[in-house]
């Protein structure tokens, strides 16, 4: 019985964790680092260093374009989308909001922010008429947040009091996440928290986690959810990027509680995390600066799948596809199940 139950449990273990890599093709090499993508009309759509915005094309590599949007060398980590256009707002102050208009890639400036401390981390669309970006608060510790609504952009107001030392990562434009009724926010630095809002009412409440914070290089990078209750969070610390402690945790209630997952058996400081589409949260892919990371189980156990090394962002094409970015380069990842 004994032994039965042993060759059960091995069977388990490798259907777990049955997916492999089956080839990792560089699509674009550049000049550049890539924080932010988005995947339309079979092609994969980035931001990045020195202003520039373009893509390369899913279905022929050797189709490619890219533009600069300033004469100036802004850094973008932020890129999101409507059904005309392209949004991507850059770090530095003034904080200048580019709407890209997807048929002739005509860019325009919709909105400024001036603050000293204006720094973006993450954009992200609700729907084609609602989308919100969250920046670096100012002296007041307010949370901070601009709002597109009905084809406008403006100040949120609200009165959400950051703690000292607790603003986000521009890592990989993937600290913000949205179902029809909720949107979430993950803080980093000092305190790593989740912030989340009604999108009803707009009410925000937040909600501590057990994810490891207390250093400005420490906590969440990264958060996705499934639906209104499950979601996944990741990161750790960006000067320790081995350590794998406290760095991914997951909720079944819409973020009020959080379960630390696979503490000290994961591959470390993590900068993105996706689920895959169909799966209902059980496959999730996670990359990091040292490595491409596999859950095959709700994020509980995880497989290290490639040590390629330098991608930020990664986005799923479809079910065995996936398409990453970073440091010089976009690629494209093929699973095999």
């Amino acid at each position: 019985m004994k032994k039965l139950f042993s060759i059960l449990f091995l069977s388990l273990g490798l259907t777990a964790f049955s997916q492999q890599v089956e080839s990792i093709e560089t699509i674009l090499n550049d000049k550049i680092s890539i924080r932010a993508i988005e995947v339309y009309d079979h092609k994969v759509w980035y931001s990045g260093t020195d202003s520039k915005f373009g893509f390369a094309d899913l279905k022929d590599y050797k189709n490619q374009k890219q533009i600069k949007l300033s004469e100036e060398k802004l850094q973008f980590r932020t890129l999101a989308q409507d059904k005309t256009s392209f949004y991507a707002i850059n770090i530095e102050s003034p904080a200048r909001f580019f709407k890209i208009d997807k048929k002739d890639l005509k860019s325009q400036v919709v909105f400024k922010d001036t603050a000293k401390t204006a720094f973006y981390d993450a954009l992200h669309f609700v729907n084609d008429k609602l989308a919100y970006t969250f920046s670096d608060s100012d002296k007041d510790h307010l949370l901070k947040l601009a709002v597109y609504k009905n084809g406008t952009w403006s100040m949120f107001k609200n009165n959400i009091v950051l703690n000292e030392g607790e603003a986000a990562f521009a890592a990989s434009n993937t600290n913000i996440s949205s179902t029809k009724k909720y949107l979430w926010i993950a803080t980093g630095g000092k305190a790593s928290r989740i912030l989340r809002m009604n999108l009803k009412d707009e009410k925000i409440k937040v909600f501590n986690t057990p994810i490891i914070q207390g250093e400005s290089s420490q906590g969440m990078y990264s958060i996705d959810f499934f639906d209104d209750n499950f979601g996944i969070a990741a990161g750790g610390d960006y000067t320790k990027q081995d350590a794998n402690v406290n760095n991914i945790a997951t909720t079944n209630d819409g973020g009020k509680t959080w379960q630390i997952q696979a503490s000290g058996q994961n591959a470390g400081y993590t900068t993105c995390v996706k689920i895959k589409p169909g799966s209902k949260g059980k496959e999730i892919v996670a990359v990091g600066d040292k490595h491409i990371s596999y859950s095959s189980d709700f994020g509980k156990t995880w497989k290290k799948i490639s040590d390629e090394k330098g991608f930020f962002v990664c986005q799923w094409i479809d079910g065995s596809n996936v398409v990453l970015a970073g440091n010089n380069r976009i690629a494209v990842m093929k699973l095999k199940f």
